[in-house]
């Protein structure tokens, strides 16, 4: 493999290079390099020197300072590079001009129209619970429902948490948010929703505070009250299937779709194929008229001011400052530095700091205007443009806040791989090929090949026409393994 083949710079300005293949020390790639030592594949090589407390820069920004002198060919890792991430930033309004968007996709794709307008990609059953009191009856209604019904409805499932009593203010809120957001979601044709009866997380509370809920599609009742939980739950369920059943299948444009854009396990590739990719379909959605929502706040720490810039109003760009500060306040509180990333997973796959984690996951949100922030708990407006969502970066509970914030698909890119589904269709994205290849059952879609020469806008076609088909009801791995959690952000006291 020549120099040119094994090595991929994303910017002119980069310091750094990262490698598509292994390069051992003395073969004709690293002996062109000046390599000095084995660097693993997806890891970053030195283009040129560096010297001790300069920043390295990969994406044309900085991505941390040099610990000691680099040299040309050397091994650019944890050893050698630190984070310059501290504390709170300050920040000034600096829009940039709106950049050009890909073609407007003018396809549709077969969706579930609901009465408020909001269009799904699903007709289930989905049985909520109060408190994790019920978490296990939920679940066996929704087990025994789903073989009762089978085939009336595309499922019956149980979204089930540990949380919903020895909760207070705000903490509980955000659950009882968070329930009513997924009691709500278009992919649900109807909704159970499942109480204890002396929980902190009253079920009156609930729904006096959903008004918006379509009752028609609602059931719900307190164990407690109940004579036969079971029986109770499953004479709802089947009130709800009768009501869902008569849904079908319509042709709807982009515009409907809400793409929740998601990564997990991240490596040296996830910047360079699977991110870029799931930009080019963000930026296809929300030149439509549709939406995209970003979140993992913490994962943007380093790469905000990109964010800022495309804010589409100085309200907004304030909107962004307030969410990003008030996450480091929140590690700040708890005594951890803002900079507490990235994971071992990642280090591994070649991702040294956060800076050089969070400039390669922004590029899932394309070049679109951001055009709302939205807090943990909330749902978009449904304006286009790419919505920036308040929820931490762990896979499950950043995916239940993108669910709950009005996500109906969610494009999922991973360096590492993961079983974990979620409650709406899941695509995973490998960033490399040997992961799509030896976890076929996990995988999706191979970015991978971008880094093999499969050129970017393929992909994209590619990648955009198993959107489509996931949204008219083709199943994603992780639905074909029965693979489907929630988690919730718990932040306050536990009584």
């Amino acid at each position: 493999m020549s120099l040119a083949a094994s090595l991929l710079r994303i910017d002119p300005r980069d310091d750094v290079a990262v490698a598509v293949r292994g390069l051992a020390a003395g073969d004709p790639v690293a002996e062109a390099l000046s390599a000095r030592a084995d660097i693993p594949a997806g890891h970053k090589v030195a283009l040129r020197a560096v010297a001790a407390g300069e920043p390295v820069r990969k994406y044309g920004w900085p991505i941390g300072r040099a610990t000691v002198d680099i040299e040309p060919g050397d091994h650019v890792h944890t050893h050698n590079l630190a984070t310059a991430l501290s504390g709170l930033d300050t920040y000034t309004y600096e829009p940039t001009s709106p950049e050009p968007l890909s073609a407007t996709e003018d396809r549709t794709f077969l969706g579930y129209r609901r009465k408020n307008g909001r269009v799904g990609t699903r007709n289930e059953i989905w049985i909520l619970s109060t408190v994790g009191c019920v978490a296990r009856t939920a679940q066996k209604v929704a087990a025994e429902a789903d073989k009762r019904f089978k085939g009336r409805v595309d499922g019956v499932y149980a979204l089930t948490h540990p949380y919903g009593c020895s909760q207070l203010g705000g903490d509980l809120d955000a659950t009882r948010r968070m329930t009513a957001a997924l009691a709500g979601h278009p992919n649900a044709g109807g909704a159970l929703i499942i109480g204890l009866g002396c929980e902190n997380n009253q079920l009156g509370v609930l729904l006096e505070s959903a008004p918006q809920l379509d009752r028609e599609r609602l059931r719900s009742f307190d164990a407690q009250a109940a004579e036969d939980e079971l029986e109770a739950g499953l004479e709802a369920v089947e009130a709800l299937v009768r009501v869902a059943e008569q849904d079908r299948r319509e042709p709807c444009p982009v515009s409907d779709l809400v793409i929740g854009l998601k990564c997990g396990g991240s490596d040296g590739f996830s910047g360079m194929t699977a991110n870029p990719l799931v930009g080019r379909i963000a930026d296809r959605v929300c030149a439509a008229g549709g939406s995209a929502i970003l979140t993992e706040i913490p994962e943007i720490f380093g790469a905000e001011r990109l964010l800022m810039a495309r804010a589409e109003s100085e309200g907004v760009y304030a909107d962004v400052v307030g969410v990003v500060n008030d996450f480091k306040r929140y590690f700040i509180a708890h005594g951890e530095p803002v900079s507490e990333n990235p994971s071992p997973g990642n280090v591994a796959g070649g991702i040294t700091t956060l800076e050089e984690k969070s400039l390669g996951a922004v590029q899932k949100a394309g070049r679109a205007r951001v055009s709302e922030v939205v807090r943990y708990g909330g749902q978009i407006r449904g304006k286009p443009g790419v919505a920036l969502l308040e929820a931490p970066g762990n896979d499950a509970v950043s995916s239940t806040a993108l669910a709950a914030a009005g996500a109906t698909v969610i494009l999922f890119t991973t360096g590492r791989g993961t079983p974990l589904g979620f409650p709406v269709p899941t695509l995973k994205l490998a960033t490399n090929s040997s992961l799509a290849q030896r976890k076929q059952r996990w995988i999706d879609f191979d970015a991978g090949r971008v880094a093999s020469g499969e050129p970017m806008d393929a992909s994209a076609d590619g990648l955009m026409d198993l959107v489509l088909a996931t949204a008219s009801g083709r199943k994603t791995r992780a639905e074909e393994n029965d693979e489907r959690e929630i988690a919730l952000w718990k932040r306050g006291v536990t009584l």
